[in-house]
This record gives C-alpha cells, structure tokens and sequence, in this order.
C-alpha cells in the first residue's frame, strides 16, 4: 500500500490508464491529491496497482483512508456488437462496480465518496422537439446500451455503504483533443465527412473535456450530494449542426452526403456500430446547474474552437 504525506488527500482511480482516466490523474494531481491508479495493465508506473477487476487483492488496500474513489473502468463500446463483446463490454463495467462496491465494505476507514462512470445512453432516442432529458426523466431506453447502463448503475447501489457517498455520472460523449471521439471526428470531417451523419436530426450531447474534469472534482466537493448526475454541457446540438461546425472550422475541400447505408458499410469495415453516431441523446445537467456549476464551454462551438 502507498504511504502518503498527512495532508494529501489520496485519490484511487479504477480504469485510470483509459483517456477520461489519464485527464482525471493529471487534473487532479495538478489540485493537490495523491492519485493511484488501479488498471488491467502490468506496469511498474509509480503508484499504479494491478487487478483483474473481479476478484479482490492486495489492490482493495489501496482504498482505505482515500479521501475519494473514482471508477472509469469498462471496455470500450467501439466495436462490433457481436456477443462475445456485448458481454465483455457489460460485465467489464457491472462487475468491477461490484467488487469495488465488495472492497469498500471491507474498508476499516473507506472512501468518503464514490462517484461511479455511467452513460447518458441511459436514456430512451430522443427525436426532434421532444424535451431533453433530465435526471428526473422516466425515458429510459430498451436497447443494448441503456440495458447495460441499468445493470451498471445498479452495481453501484448493490451493497450497503453507511459512511461512502456515492453518485452516478451520467457522461455524455467528452471531446479532448488527445483522446476520445473527437480526433477521429476531425481526421474524417477534413477529409470530406463533415456532413449530416444519416437525417442529421439526432441529438448530441457532449462535454469538453476539462469541463468533464471539473465537474467531476465539484462533485467529488459537494457534500451530501448523491444519486445520478447528467454530466454532459447545457446545449445539446442536432448532428446536423454538429457537423456544420466541424466544416466552418476545418473547411475541407469538398463534402461527401453520409447517408446511412454508407454509413452502414463503414461501420462494417471499421469495426464499429452506427448507434455510436446515429442515436439520438438529448441531455441536459438539470442537478449541476441547479446546484450553480458552471461551464468553461457551455457551447459546442467554444468547445470545438478550443480544441482545434
């Protein structure tokens, strides 16, 4: 177990080696914390512990005495949903909530919060004028993605945890410049694919990446603050905007029409699946923005500027 100075609060992040993981680290460093990093990886990095993220070890002692734990840990969802995936990318994230929620239990002094990865997939496609989603909103979905999120909010709330606050973050898709979605969006959309994605007409929500960062440390500050918590940007966009903004920005010399059967093929040749950019997720932060959080990039044109 990591010995660390009195007055630096520990902070241990499971799935800290992902991209959302990497920015957390250093954001969090950079504030003071002593950061432990908890990932599948054999790496003699300093203060990173190995698991398999099922069963405990000498990791769980990691845990005790943290100020906080913050778990990204799940497979990535891009990729092919074949079977052998989908179960991969469910029980990366469902079982490693439970053993971590198995770990915590067993803490003589656990971490006094928890905040927990989750997806605003959660919700139900939501098309058109139809009003964006909220924390409050019954709209949960049916397909693969919400049945996974179900099962994963569910880990988290599995175990009984007097002394550990624990929330849900909602995230939507992070745009960084070094990771995520967002590089492989601008690599296609100067090469021509900056068009409406299919009609152009669903939902996107998203969240520049430091603002990600900072909510989730006002989070992690919030006291007495629990449950789910959208974490997404005030303004959702259509795709169809989305991708007007990619080509003001990059101005490629000519604009290929996505329609979805082409759409279709790349996926195919990609190995990836079209929900990834043709369901619908209209989402707003309606609790962080109740409890005064504000945004660096409330705007997805700010955000892009930035990151381009």
């Amino acid at each position: 177990m990591h010995s660390f100075p009195e007055n630096q609060p520990k902070l241990v992040i499971a799935g800290g080696n992902g991209f959302l993981g990497k920015h957390l680290a250093a954001y969090f460093k950079k504030a003071g914390y002593r950061i432990v990093t908890i990932g599948r990886q054999n790496t003699t990095a300093p203060n990173h512990v190995q698991w398999d993220a099922q069963t405990l070890g000498a990791w769980a002692a990691e845990l005790e005495g943290a100020a906080a734990l913050l778990n990204m840990a799940g497979r990535t969802v891009d990729c092919r949903y074949t079977e052998a995936n989908k179960r991969e990318i469910s029980n990366s994230r469902v079982d490693s909530t439970h053993i971590l929620g198995e770990a915590i239990a067993a803490c003589q002094n656990p971490p006094q919060v928890w905040l927990n990865a989750s997806t605003a997939t959660i919700y139900s496609h939501t098309t058109g004028a139809q009003p964006a989603n909220t924390e409050t909103s019954d709209t949960n979905g049916t397909d693969f993605s919400a049945g996974v999120a179900r099962a994963w909010e569910a880990a988290l709330w599995d175990v009984d945890l007097p002394r550990t606050r624990r929330v849900a973050l909602r995230t939507s898709i992070v745009l960084g410049a070094d990771g995520g979605a967002f590089p492989v969006m601008a690599k296609l959309a100067k090469r021509g694919l900056c068009t409406p994605q299919g009609s152009g007409s669903q939902w996107i929500s998203w969240l520049h990446i430091l603002d990600f960062c900072r909510a989730v440390e006002f989070l992690l500050t919030a006291t007495g603050q629990e449950g789910v918590f959208n974490v997404c940007a005030p303004t959702p966009l259509t795709n169809r905007e989305f991708n007007a903004l990619l080509a003001r920005t990059l101005r490629p010399a000519f604009r290929l029409p996505q329609p979805v059967w082409l759409l279709e093929i790349g996926a195919f040749l990609l190995r990836t699946e079209t929900e990834l950019i043709l369901k619908s997720r209209k989402v707003v932060p309606q609790r962080l923005l109740n409890l005064g959080f504000t945004f660096h990039y409330p705007t997805c044109a700010q955000a892009v500027d930035n990151l381009l």
